[in-house]
């Protein structure tokens, strides 16, 4: 097979949760664990860093990368979903997976892997341990697909376990509260591997103080490991200074991301560099601190992380999808200096619509549309419901279309902003 028909085989023989959603979600850990044994268990063969959370995993998950790869090491970086390339989900010191290994990979091991009946994100999470290996990686960041006790990447044992944040989500397959969602997050938890928590929470902190307790572990929160002491943006740019609260010593970035809510990220990035540098083997200096979360989209392409994709008009994008995400996204909407706001805006259909249409300015132009994928929501069904919040505007199906007539609509002095599905994002870029 080519490469064309690698993927065709993958996305047809085994669909993916991002394109048909819960219908493609294969809990457990006994397929994947078999599959690994087969391929010789090559996830023993480096270090790991296991990233979890409701929002944020994947920006921490590229900071570290970036760290890592600034301190000199060999690092690999597995994430999801992908946005233009399957092959973004796997990369090693900021660089894809090459179309031949990933058809090297299928040709050989697709018997085995029908026979086992993996899912899309089991194959792909084995893909990515098996090639990590095989490129002679020293230490490998991976990001969860969805939970964490039951997801294809938690047969790792990391030297260090990160849950993010804990907010509503996929509440069909982690549960209806908050303490059901944070202890499938807690499920990455290892014996004796501390837990760094990027933000903290009573509604669930003592989740993960008990499943810490009873793996003899413990929890390290980053909130009071470092403190922000300053934030603003110089241009393209977002200088942060924060300070770590044991010596009061102090780091500056200039962050080449945007997004106002990457200051939770950077203080949970920097938790977690500290805590390798102090207390594993890695060694991080001050240096590639900086400079690894400074440059983290030059050094790991991370994208659609408040993205600006075009000036005058400025267009910008992310993927942020769910309430707990959106809620400083839109924040940072309502303050954008601009004459006239125009918003292109999908959803797929599992998200609770209700929960985030009135954080959105109700000023604003709204282009609803939908991406090409089963999963998404119709356009005239958002474009009705948003009315009952008192959000206007037009229905656009397509979403490249619906991009053009915003385009056609704005001024120079005018922002237009695209989002509310990574999917919607993904077919701009």
């Amino acid at each position: 097979m080519n490469y064309t028909q690698t993927l065709e085989f993958l996305f047809s023989s085994m669909p993916s949760f991002q394109e048909k959603g819960v219908c493609a979600y294969k809990p457990g850990l006994e397929r994947v664990t078999s599959f690994s044994r087969h391929l010789g268990n090559p996830q023993r063969n480096y270090f790991t860093i296991h990233v979890a959370g409701t929002n944020g995993k994947g920006s921490v998950s590229h900071m570290l990368a970036s760290i890592l790869q600034q301190a000199g090491y060999r690092t690999g970086l597995f994430t999801s979903p992908h946005l233009k390339d399957f092959r973004e989900r796997i990369r090693v010191d900021g660089q894809m997976i090459s179309k031949q290994k990933v058809v090297n990979f299928v040709d050989k091991h697709r018997e085995k892997m029908v026979e086992l009946g993996l899912s899309f994100f089991e194959m792909t999470a084995a893909l990515a341990f098996d090639y990590f290996a095989q490129s002679d990686c020293e230490v490998v960041v991976v990001e969860t697909g969805l939970g964490g006790r039951l997801d294809a990447t938690n047969i790792i044992l990391p030297v260090v376990s990160v849950v993010t944040n804990v907010g509503m989500e996929h509440t069909d397959l982690l549960g209806d509260t908050l303490q059901k969602i944070a202890a499938e997050k807690a499920g990455i938890i290892k014996k004796s591997i501390p837990l760094v928590l990027g933000e903290s929470n009573e509604e669930y902190n003592s989740i993960f103080e008990e499943v810490a307790s009873a793996n003899k572990s413990r929890v390290i929160y980053a909130e009071q490991s470092f403190r922000l002491d300053e934030r603003h943006h110089e241009g393209n740019k977002q200088h942060i200074e924060i300070s770590r609260l044991r010596d009061e010593y102090k780091y500056c970035f200039d962050l080449d991301l945007e997004g106002d809510y990457q200051w939770h990220n950077v203080v949970t990035a920097c938790t977690v560099a500290d805590y390798l540098h102090e207390e594993t083997p890695l060694t991080i200096s001050r240096r590639a601190f900086i400079d690894g979360i400074s440059n983290v989209i030059s050094e790991t392409s991370l994208c659609g992380r408040w993205q600006t994709i075009q000036t005058e008009p400025r267009i910008i994008c992310d993927t942020g999808h769910n309430a707990h995400g959106l809620k400083w996204v839109t924040e940072q909407l309502k303050g954008l200096e601009c004459k006239k706001l125009y918003c292109v805006i999908g959803f797929v259909k599992d998200k609770n619509i209700d929960e985030i249409l009135p954080m959105f300015p109700s000023e604003a132009h709204y282009i609803f549309t939908q991406a090409g994928i089963e999963r998404a929501l119709d356009a005239e069904v958002l474009a009705a419901k948003a009315a009952e919040y008192g959000l206007q505007g037009e229905v656009v199906r397509d979403v490249s279309k619906a991009l053009e007539q915003a385009k056609t609509l704005a001024s120079t002095e005018d922002a237009i902003f695209v989002g509310g599905s990574t999917f919607v994002v993904a077919e701009i870029l």
